[in-house]
């Protein structure tokens, strides 16, 4: 199969890559759930091949939950539970992992099998093999976060967990890039400020996810949960913002610091991507890029309403999965967009041309 075209892959392998990223957006989800039951720390080894499989009779069950007696977090805050409330957090976790095992599976064999037959040029291979590293990197990541919280913590380090979720979403953000790039569809025609604007956008997105991580591993969502105040101001006082020593400590550990920044991190975002939508409408951009600015400024307002709502209610389970999948929904947004606008490569342009001379033959 070494005829297939070099510059637009087989069919096949866009709907390979659409299926991997569903299936790292619902891994995310269960994560999220994980997180929100407590039920990380349920299985307190790592076993890639043999971790595969549940316990399947009382014998294994009661070995798994005496493996998790022994760390600080059923001590200090589950001690008694019985075995039945410990299969509900064990299923949580099980189900994260397995989740993770399928998409290694589901993409390291069909991208092997496209390799054999050729279907990839040498520039997605590339790209593909990439993602494959970042993807066998996170593995390894989730023990690392897993591992913050079986010694001396009741929870894992919030600063492991923001780094494994954004991880996650570097590689769900690889594989959407990707697919824009394999589209036919042409970039779109913008000024350098919508182009500048856009990437301006996707990175605050990343930005903004990895303070929601740590306000969920900080479970600062459940404190401060008043809206548009904070601690009783709209801007609390330095003093309680910066009272840990070096001061820096309190952007990733001072819970009333770390949903400040996420609140700021949100007005910032929401404004910026309501002037985007609005310079996109005056500089007529084109019908792609203003339908694409205004469903981003649609989507990140929602998502701000929701994110109100969720801190509100003191993140409920079902509020909190609707703002993590709200979340998934702006950065898939977010990343079109910034891809959308990007300048046109010199060689699409070239191929573009190419057809239309042989058009005219």
């Amino acid at each position: 199969m070494t005829g297939l075209s070099q510059h637009q892959p087989p069919r096949a392998v866009r709907w390979w890559l659409i299926a991997i990223a569903a299936l790292i957006a619902i891994m995310v989800l269960v994560g999220g759930a994980t997180r929100l039951t407590e039920s990380g720390l349920s299985i307190v080894e790592w076993k890639p091949v043999a971790g595969t499989l549940p316990p399947l009779n009382d014998a294994q069950w009661r070995e798994a939950y005496e493996g998790y007696k022994t760390i600080p977090q059923y001590r200090e805050l589950n001690a008694g539970m019985s075995l039945d409330e410990f299969k509900t957090i064990f299923w949580w976790e099980w189900s994260h992992r397995l989740l993770g095992r399928v998409i290694g599976i589901a993409y390291l064999l069909p991208f092997l099998w496209f390799l054999w037959r050729g279907a990839l040029s040498a520039d997605l291979k590339r790209r593909l093999w990439f993602i494959f590293g970042l993807g066998a990197l996170q593995g390894a990541v989730g023990w690392w976060m897993v591992a913050s919280g079986l010694t001396q913590r009741v929870e894992v380090s919030q600063l492991r967990l923001a780094t494994h979720l954004v991880l996650a979403l570097l590689i769900y953000a690889a594989i959407v890039w990707t697919l824009r790039r394999l589209s036919e569809r042409q970039s779109a025609v913008a000024s350098p400020r919508l182009k500048i604007a856009g990437v301006a956008l996707l990175v605050l997105t990343f930005a903004q996810l990895y303070l929601g991580a740590l306000v969920a591993g900080l479970r600062a969502g459940r404190v401060y949960n008043t809206w548009p105040e904070i601690d009783g101001a709209l801007i609390p006082s330095a003093a309680r913002l910066l009272f840990e020593q070096p001061w820096w400590r309190n952007l990733f550990d001072n819970t009333l610091t770390v949903q400040f920044e996420h609140r700021m991190v949100a007005y910032a975002l929401l404004a910026l991507a309501i002037l985007h939508a609005v310079d996109a409408v005056r500089s007529r951009a084109g019908p792609a890029a203003v339908n694409g600015a205004v469903w981003l400024a649609v989507a990140i307002t929602l998502q701000a309403a929701l994110g109100i709502q969720t801190l509100l209610q003191q993140v409920p389970i079902l509020l909190g999965l609707a703002h993590q999948a709200m979340a998934i929904v702006v950065l898939t947004l977010a990343i079109v967009q910034a891809e959308r606008l990007r300048a046109r490569r010199p060689e699409h342009a070239q191929q573009q041309v190419g057809l239309a001379v042989g058009q005219t033959h």
